[in-house]
């Protein structure tokens, strides 16, 4: 099973098969739709003119990196902050995983290592982390001991609440709903 983030086939699977795009994606998930967030690690691979390096990223001239989110239309509504981002995640993935992504999970023994290590991402807050450990769950099948108790509530089996349920366009829509009726609870003091 694929990722259905972007909502966009080649996006999407890079997501699937990319480390690295995955976590880009969801650093740059936040203040703008997700199908824009996902979809953007795509297309900064179309911009550099090929396949993601965290090496590359790392090391790149930051006012180059900058430019490179900048074009229009920028990745993110805040390309600068979020280049900058990227390559803080890029330069920690290099220093503490030896250039592999995707050992910011294959290395976890179980769920409170996998928690610490995702939420010691630049980028990654609390609730962030705990939305990445689900998806790594619920869709990648990254299930160390104790990885759902971690994550919860958005661990939790068939909760629709954040993007690690998102399976489908129909289940995009759901989460979506989902997440209006949290803010207007919240807004409403129901919360």
């Amino acid at each position: 099973m694929g990722l259905h983030l972007s909502q966009i086939d080649d996006a999407d699977e890079l997501l699937t098969n990319d480390p690295l795009a995955l976590l880009i994606g969801m650093v740059l998930d936040q203040q703008i739709p997700l199908e824009r967030a996902f979809a953007a690690p795509l297309e900064l691979t179309r911009r550099l003119g090929r396949s993601l390096d965290v090496a590359e990223l790392a090391a790149f001239d930051p006012d180059a990196l900058v430019a490179v989110f900048s074009q229009v239309p920028a990745l993110h509504r805040f390309p600068g902050s979020m280049a900058k981002r990227v390559q803080a995640l890029c330069q920690l993935i290099v220093d503490r995983y030896d250039g592999d992504a995707a050992a910011v999970w294959t290395s976890a023994a179980d769920g409170r290592q996998l928690l610490r290590q995702v939420g010691a991402l630049p980028g990654f807050g609390q609730q962030k982390a705990k939305i990445f450990v689900a998806l790594l769950g619920k869709q990648l099948g990254v299930t160390p001991p104790g990885w759902r108790e971690v994550s919860e509530p958005f661990g939790e089996e068939g909760s629709l609440r954040s993007v690690a349920d998102i399976t489908s366009p129909e289940t995009r829509i759901q989460v979506r709903d989902f997440k209006k009726a949290m803010k207007a609870a919240a807004k409403s003091g129901v919360a």
